[in-house]
């Protein structure tokens, strides 16, 4: 590894470690204030995201329900699922028609493999939202021993797969993967902050 290879890796470690503490401190805070929330707030916070994405009201309440529906099924923070799947696909139901250049189908994107690993039809919508959340939540079991940036690493390996964070000690050196971990955290960060501003 180079020196330039070094500094870089310096700045994404430091960069993770960052994006690990503040979902933390924030999904900690999050929870605690979540006993004292209204059912209603969380609902609405992922309609306004959804909404902004995806014009029709239908599908932007549909898409809401399965959100709420599959994060509590998995016991996922559904803010958390919501940052993933605007990364993946902006909430756009086109995603089951054209699927990405490498496969990925839906609005979690899902491959395959995945979906049938995890028992989903990849091209039912409601089977896709809870698929991808199964994989998150297993994700997030796979690497919770990793410490601070457990989360990082889950979210990591649901966009580059486990093997490659397994075998890279960590987030894998891949641009695509750190910039879609990057993308995840601010959308995340993004959500709690409407969260909060209600």
């Amino acid at each position: 590894m180079n020196g330039l290879q070094k500094i870089k890796q310096s700045i994404y470690e430091t960069v993770s470690a960052i994006i690990f503490w503040t979902v933390l401190i924030l999904s900690v805070a999050f929870g605690i204030a979540m006993q004292d929330a209204e059912a209603a707030a969380i609902p609405e916070v992922i309609a306004g995201d959804v909404g902004c994405y995806n014009s029709n009201s239908t599908q932007t309440y549909w898409i809401t329900d399965a959100i709420c529906y599959a994060s509590s099924l998995y016991q996922v923070d559904p803010l958390l699922v919501t940052a993933v799947m605007e990364t993946e696909s902006h909430f756009s139901f086109n995603t089951f028609y054209v699927p990405s250049s490498a496969g990925a189908i839906g609005l979690m994107q899902l491959m395959p493999g995945t979906a049938s690993a995890v028992g989903v039809d990849p091209y039912d919508p409601l089977g896709n939202i809870v698929g991808g959340t199964a994989y998150l939540r297993n994700m997030l079991d796979n690497f919770a021993g990793y410490g601070e940036y457990a989360v990082t690493n889950a979210v990591a390996a649901y966009n580059a797969g486990p093997a490659a964070v397994t075998t890279y000690g960590g987030c894998p050196p891949y641009n695509e993967t750190q910039n879609y971990v990057i993308r995840v955290s601010d959308a995340y960060n993004r959500l709690l902050t409407a969260y909060y501003s209600q």
